[in-house]
């Protein structure tokens, strides 16, 4: 565990590339301990990044620190090479090379879906999630969402309130809720579901690691439902990466004109839903 968490520390080095370094090396061990010569060899590696995995003593000592981290909270990892890992994520090629969760729900399940949407989600938006989850209820599908305010709230609430498994995906550490005001919800969700981040603890929930977090509520499921979109955001971008990994992507229609309706509206006309 301890090689593989550091892989992912790694400087300049993202998920694409650490799984090229790992597929030449053999594994992430050997990534740390093989020449310096060998790794030159591997095309698109240059000595900048060659420099990072071998003279990074602070990677390691990182990693050492997140296992004990593990250990003390029984947090499950899964990496990439591994058959606990996720069989949908390991078909999208950007996907992260190492997951944590927390919870009992099983990323391999028979049916999952995603549903996503505004943060400024109306009463219309938020009924319209009810029912269609509620309509999902006797299919024993995973629910996934962000656990952002809005549609995602509303998604995992109705999730459990249906008796389904639901999962939120972190864009930070499992070592806090974001925002603190769902931490009551993701407790309800360790018992009926789960947490799962690619994020080592200590990390903030910046605002450059949410579009990292929207491919993984992507390529975890079979579909993605937007419900309520502006213009612009997350839930359309997790719509655009969704059909990038040629996923089923649905959006509800909403009134001519409403802003929180946009969204869905344009990737209905645009026929990306």
């Amino acid at each position: 565990m301890l090689y593989q968490i550091a892989v992912t520390l790694l400087p300049g080095v993202g998920d694409i590339n650490a799984r090229k370094l790992i597929a030449y090396t053999g594994s992430p061990e050997a990534l740390f301990t093989e020449k310096r010569g060998n790794l030159l060899k591997i095309p698109g590696i240059g000595t900048a990044t060659v420099d990072l995995i071998l003279g990074n003593r602070q990677v390691l000592e990182r990693a050492g620190k997140e296992v004990e981290f593990v250990k003390k909270f029984e947090i499950k990892t899964s990496f990439y090479t591994e058959k606990s890992y996720p069989e949908r994520l390991k078909h999208c090629a950007d996907s992260p090379v190492l997951i944590y969760a927390l919870g009992n729900a099983d990323l391999n399940t028979a049916k999952i879906v995603s549903i996503v949407g505004t943060r400024r989600a109306t009463e219309y938006g938020k009924e319209i999630c009810r029912k269609l989850i509620n309509g999902l209820a006797d299919q024993e599908v995973l629910v996934v969402s962000g656990l952002a305010y809005g549609i995602d709230t509303c998604a995992h609430k109705a999730a459990l309130d249906e008796g389904l498994k639901t999962v939120g995906i972190f864009a930070h550490g499992l070592d806090r809720v974001y925002p603190p005001l769902n931490a009551n919800l993701a407790e309800r969700m360790l018992e009926q579901g789960g947490l799962v981040t690619e994020f080592i603890s200590k990390t903030n929930p910046d605002r450059e690691n949410f579009p990292k977090r929207n491919r993984v509520i992507a390529g975890l499921a079979d579909a993605t439902i937007v419900i309520e979109a502006g213009a612009k955001g997350g839930a359309l971008i997790t719509a655009d990466i969704a059909n990038s990994y040629n996923r089923d992507v649905f959006a509800v229609p909403g009134r001519l004109g409403d802003p929180v309706s946009e969204g869905c509206n344009n990737l209905i006309k645009t026929n990306r839903a």
